[in-house]
């Protein structure tokens, strides 16, 4: 499996030149705003979403501006969505550092949040960039309804394997789905390439997504670590479990669902839950998921030419699915 660093080897020149552009983008006249980005900018992570941005461009032409202001544009939006992530789950650490909430408390973190979203909006308007303004908006909203979706069903924990889809497709792969489909249309592509690659996205996004929802039985599918089972403690039903209940008996079922609802914080019984997810074959069921997504997104870059960018984005679509965090 390639490294990060390898992968963005097509762009490394537009990753390091974006650095700059993301940190105007920020820019505040406002000093605690602007020490707070200071603060953003100095614990970013792997910065995956650009690097989708800036692939998905060069498959189709040489980036230019509109590429960067995609970059940036998502760039905000996914950090605003960590910042108020933060606050809704009462998070205090992110990526190993304090998070937004925990040091500057709540109400601070969530205007932060609403100013790095206003940022990426008004770059789109004031660059006139109406079709990447779309691209993101409708995102912003996917999100929101996702998280919501997923909030109303945590609460009677009936979430079947079609909404879970509907869940992970709005709340992660809409993202990863805009920095495609944003990328292809800042260089011009037709309006049906620029389909094919939010498409594409979409199922690396869930693929993603379903890879995540491995590591809380382990360190991943296959060869089991130490369980963190966080998702059960959160009450967060995900394609294993959601597989395993639906397999088990009617007293096996509600055994289970009485645990995630009044003894998530019971160490011992959140790890019964975890054998019988995997006893049940949940994790070989959500592995097989993740691999025909991966192989679906694969599918769509085998209908482009096969230039430096697009090997480099099969090679991120592998990553996102084989990483060990």
């Amino acid at each position: 499996m390639s490294t990060i660093k390898e992968i963005q080897q097509p762009i490394a020149e537009e990753m390091e030149k974006f650095e700059s552009w993301f940190r105007d983008s920020m820019r505040s006249r406002v000093s605690l705003l602007d020490n707070i980005m200071h603060y953003i900018i100095k614990r970013k992570g792997k910065q995956m979403r650009p690097m989708f941005v800036f692939l998905s461009s060069k498959m189709f032409a040489p980036t230019t501006n509109s590429t960067y202001i995609a970059a940036s544009m998502i760039e905000l939006l996914h950090t605003a969505t960590l910042v108020h992530d933060d606050v809704v789950d009462d998070s205090s650490k992110r990526r190993g550092f304090w998070s937004i909430n925990a040091i500057w408390k709540n109400k601070i973190a969530v205007l932060v949040g609403d100013y790095l979203l206003s940022k990426g909006l008004l770059l789109a308007v004031d660059n006139k960039e109406f079709e990447l303004l779309q691209i993101m908006s409708n995102s912003v909203r996917e999100m929101s309804e996702g998280e919501l979706l997923q909030i109303e069903k945590a609460r009677r924990l009936d979430i079947t394997e079609d909404i879970y889809f509907d869940i992970i497709r709005q709340k992660t792969a809409t993202l990863i789905a805009a920095c495609c489909a944003a990328g292809a249309s800042s260089a011009k592509a037709t309006k049906e390439n620029i389909e094919k690659m939010r498409l594409f996205g979409e199922y690396t996004g869930i693929a993603f997504q379903i890879k995540d929802d491995l590591f809380d039985y382990g360190s991943d599918g296959e060869t089991i670590g130490k369980p963190t089972g966080i998702d059960i403690k959160e009450k967060k039903m995900t394609l294993p479990l959601i597989y395993a209940l639906n397999k088990a008996s009617w007293l096996e079922k509600r055994k289970i669902i009485f645990i995630i609802k009044n003894q998530n914080q019971n160490t011992k019984k959140v790890k019964e839950v975890i054998d019988f997810v995997i006893t049940s074959g949940g994790l070989a069921y959500a592995q097989k998921a993740m691999l025909e997504y991966k192989n679906k997104a694969l599918e769509i870059l085998n209908q482009f030419e096969q230039n430096d960018a697009n090997k480099a984005l099969a090679q991120l679509v592998i990553y996102t699915t084989e990483r060990k965090k």
